[in-house]
């Protein structure tokens, strides 16, 4: 199957260039002795998890129960990095299969009580890990004295399990390069955290972090055990930006169509918001809402629900109607979530795909229709 048999917008992943992300991310955990759990935010795959579980992966990291459910399919060992409150997300967690290790990610009291209920409730045993805030002010508790509290309130509520430390440091959007300030801190952040919970008496098992800004420099993070990247699996153009992989590295696109060149200077493809989203370039430089792999400079500098426009003053090509590009996202996690299927592809010809089974909710049927 070639491209133009295609119906565009339609997402693109060179399987080459995964294969290439999957193993150097593998194998960089490996030589540091570090678990890697990669978070299937990104690809929210069954056919992606397997292959990084096949490679080595520890097990996944699932930002939903939904995600759980699906990946249990690709792995027996599963975290939620993502507090689990309500009957309803409890439950649909507690339908993962028996055999499947559970662990979830929490940072409040109400959150262990509910998952202690409920785990009594479903007569099977969960590990907890506490998230403690390291400058990313989302989630985790401020402060480590509350944190070995609520890792003491886990333990009065069996068959929960504490497990260990969890913090993510997505405040770090720096280069590469001009990172070393911010990795201080968190190096200190992490060492005041694990001091603390061994002096309470709990030395934590787990010390789990990492993002894909960091990944390449988590070693440096003295007592840290387990990293939960996502975003290297495809890679994105901001991820290329701040130099956390290199361009040639990104193996997802959308191949979009040249719709119209009817205003000088740019043209209009068939993929806008409803395509590639509108993340900005966070902690990057640069404008716009994609680029085209083979023409980083040219730019989707503009987007309605169905146009992006490709801004082409700085550039001597000027594309037919008619003719395929394709456009590397922003946030490439946003874009996998607005598909159903993906197409795997060597060259110019599309050789496999496979479904994108934990994007949306997972609701299976409607009420009251």
């Amino acid at each position: 199957m070639t491209f133009d048999q295609l119906e565009t917008p339609v997402p693109l992943v060179d399987l080459d260039v995964m294969a290439h992300n999957l193993d150097a991310m593998q194998g960089y955990a490996d030589r540091h002795g570090l678990a890697l759990r990669p978070h299937t935010k990104t690809h929210k795959s069954v056919h992606v998890g397997r292959e990084q579980v096949r490679r080595g992966a520890a097990g996944l990291t699932c930002a939903t129960p939904h995600e759980a459910t699906v990946m249990q399919q690709a792995t027996d060992d599963l975290l939620v990095a993502y507090p689990v409150v309500g009957h309803a997300k409890l439950d649909r967690l507690f339908s993962v299969r028996e055999d499947v290790a559970l662990r979830v990610q929490l940072d409040s009291s109400h959150a262990i009580d509910e998952l202690a209920a409920a785990a009594v409730r479903h007569d099977r045993a969960v590990a907890v890990t506490v998230e403690f805030d390291a400058g990313m002010h989302r989630v985790g508790v401020p402060s480590l004295d509350d944190a070995v509290a609520l890792a003491r309130h886990v333990h009065a509520n069996p068959p929960l399990e504490f497990s260990g430390i969890a913090f993510y440091p997505g405040h770090i959007r720096e280069p590469v390069t001009s990172q070393d300030a911010a990795l201080e801190r968190l190096r200190h952040r992490v060492a005041e955290a694990i001091e603390a919970f061994t002096e309470a008496g709990m030395p934590p098992a787990v010390v789990s972090g990492g993002s894909t800004p960091t990944m390449w420099r988590s070693h440096e993070i003295t007592g840290i055990t387990e990293i939960r990247p996502g975003t290297y699996v495809y890679n994105d153009r901001t991820t290329a930006e701040i130099g956390a992989c290199a361009w040639q590295d990104c193996a997802f696109s959308v191949l979009a169509t040249v719709v119209s060149t009817s205003v000088p200077g740019q043209a209009v493809i068939d993929a806008g918001t409803k395509a590639l989203g509108r993340e900005p370039m966070r902690g990057a430089s640069g404008e716009g809402w994609g680029a085209l792999l083979d023409r980083p400079h040219v730019v989707v500098s503009r987007m309605s629900e169905e146009h992006g426009i490709l801004d082409l003053s700085g550039s001597d090509w000027r594309p037919q109607v008619g003719e395929q590009v394709r456009v590397v996202p922003n946030h490439v996690c946003i874009v996998t979530h607005l598909n159903d299927v993906i197409f795997g592809v060597r060259g110019g010809d599309v050789v496999t795909s496979w479904p994108v089974e934990a994007r949306g909710r997972g609701y299976g049927q409607l009420i009251g229709v």
